[in-house]
């Protein structure tokens, strides 16, 4: 092999932390000890108490997304040594979860509405210096937690990160946030941070060559057959910059958006697929992407819109990142900012609610996002607005229209749109799915199925339309793609209330004129700058 190559575009980049599926919440310190506490150990445990049990589960499909790990065979002395190494080298952050509960519990019973100072004596050691006391204005005890001492402290351990390479040739994959990647013949992994930039320069390799002599000194990879076979001289396609006169929209699955026109690119919610393989369906990849991308928009602060596979080889070539304010010291909304500042990112811009980031050819205004969090405090989500010229759209996301007066109060703002981009998932998993482990105690069935990761019905979303009479309407954020199953565990029938309502959405808007469809697999459309569809 020549010694200037290129990394295949098929090569997976894959984070992990202590060998599991990396997201947001397992990067910012409060939030990953109660994930490793309470849903890693214990799946570990259960694994290794019946393995059989889970084997039989990931078989059965309304268990899917469930705390299952998926290996056709019995790995149980691998998932023994994957318990011990947490217990050990995560110890840290089991005592961390442990005096998150334990302060809980002192507040519950010892906050009486009086002062809390002589309480500070009474907080468990690992908290100490790492949180304030306070009541709400109900007299209801709670905290705050300064998470930017955390990312300071030893219970933000980076040593703990790591990048799994290997190829992919279809969209299967476990359902990763309950199966730890273990040790494979077919997978390399880089004991490396996060915000190490040899991870930029490896990425820049799937577009640029470079020399691969230098690429595996720099990861100490020398000897690793296998990593030089991710490796090849073939030129990748090469990305046609986008010179027209129009702005064009195009859709890369779930809720990924990309917006370009010659002078402007902007990337919605990114969730890229690779090129290279065989797909069941056809879709647009990261070959697509252009060189440099001027705006990334993140909408919340979602395992499935913070998707750390695709942003950490985009990193090189995003100039910013665009973010809803949040990170306000509760527990379960961790800051994004700080989250993406100390895994490498920078230029990183947070923008409120009808807050406006304006440049000379774009405005991005922040637009409350409701519902989608199961009524828990969390200030992180935003939809967006985003304006070229006079055409302008609407990225709602999973936003659940629950109250049209704020959206009305939004449209005398911002007035009409073009474009509307909807999220339906209107029947999501309950509270406990995501946020289970940050809970003092376990909840009620009944109260946890209440409430739900649940966006916007056919009735809500045809209240949106209504207040900003678009011309078009798509709805999207349905993780109903096949190379989604691995992150989002959805699979629809024509019968699945997503399903259903979606299709009377679609067929109001139709009836009252406006162009409507579900988003799926890949979509382009141009549109001139007065909003006129093209194509």
């Amino acid at each position: 092999m020549n010694d200037n190559v290129y990394l295949k575009p098929n090569v997976v980049i894959e984070p992990l932390l202590n060998r599991w599926y990396c997201w947001s919440h397992l990067i910012s310190p409060a939030t990953a000890s109660k994930i490793v506490k309470e849903r890693n150990l214990k799946i570990l445990k259960s694994y290794i108490q019946s393995p059989q049990i889970h084997k039989a589960a990931t078989k059965n499909p309304k268990l899917l997304g469930g705390p299952f790990m998926d290996y056709p065979t019995n790995r149980k002395e691998d998932i023994i040594k994957l318990k011990e190494k947490t217990e050990t080298k995560q110890g840290q952050m089991i005592l961390l979860a442990d005096a998150i509960t334990d302060l809980e519990e002192l507040l519950k019973n010892e906050a009486d509405g009086h002062s809390l100072d002589d309480l500070y004596a009474k907080i468990p050691a690992p908290l100490k210096g790492y949180v304030e006391l306070v009541y709400d204005l109900n007299n209801n005890p709670s905290y705050n937690i300064f998470e930017s001492l955390l990312y300071k402290s030893d219970y933000y351990d980076d040593n703990m990160q790591s990048i799994a390479l290997w190829i992919t040739d279809n969209d299967d994959r476990p359902f990763v946030l309950s199966t730890p990647r273990l040790d494979e013949e077919y997978i390399t992994h880089l004991e490396i941070p996060f915000a190490d930039k040899a991870i930029d320069k490896l990425c820049k390799m799937k577009k640029e060559a470079g020399s691969f002599t230098e690429i595996a000194e720099l990861l100490n990879r020398t000897k690793d057959s296998l990593f030089a076979s991710f490796f090849t001289e073939d030129e990748p396609p090469k990305y046609q910059k986008y010179e027209g006169d129009h702005i064009r929209m195009r859709y890369f699955g779930h809720a990924c958006i990309l917006i370009e026109t010659k002078e402007v690119s902007i990337l919605v919610d990114p969730l890229i697929s690779y090129y290279g393989y065989l797909s069941e369906v056809d879709h647009f990849s990261d070959v697509d992407l252009p060189d440099e991308i001027d705006y990334v928009l993140i909408t919340h602060n979602h395992q499935d819109h913070v998707m750390l596979e695709t942003l950490l080889p985009l990193r090189h070539k995003i100039k910013n990142i665009v973010i809803p304010r949040g990170g306000n010291g509760t527990l379960q909304d961790p800051s994004l900012k700080m989250m993406f500042q100390n895994i490498g990112f920078h230029n990183i811009v947070e923008v409120d609610i009808m807050e406006s980031f304006t440049s000379e050819h774009c405005t991005i205004t922040g637009v409350p996002f409701l519902g989608e969090h199961c009524d828990l405090n969390i200030p992180t989500k935003l939809c967006f607005h985003v304006e070229i010229a006079n055409f302008s759209m609407l990225f709602v996301a999973d936003s659940c229209n629950i109250e049209n007066e704020i959206y009305k109060k939004v449209h005398e703002i911002i007035g009409d749109t073009d474009v509307i981009f909807l999220g339906m998932e209107c029947e999501g998993a309950p509270l406990s799915w995501i946020y289970g482990p940050y809970l003092t105690e376990k909840i009620p069935k009944e109260m946890d199925q209440s409430r739900r990761l649940s966006g916007s019905n056919a009735e809500r979303g045809m209240g949106l339309v209504n207040i900003f009479n678009p011309s078009e309407v798509y709805v999207y954020a349905m993780g109903m793609e096949p190379w989604l199953k691995y992150i989002s565990s959805i699979k629809y029938t024509e019968e699945s209330i997503p399903i259903i309502e979606s299709n009377a959405l679609i067929k109001q808007c139709q009836d009252k004129g406006i162009i409507s469809e579900r988003l799926f697999g890949e979509k382009e459309i141009l549109y001139d700058k007065k909003g006129n569809t093209n194509s």
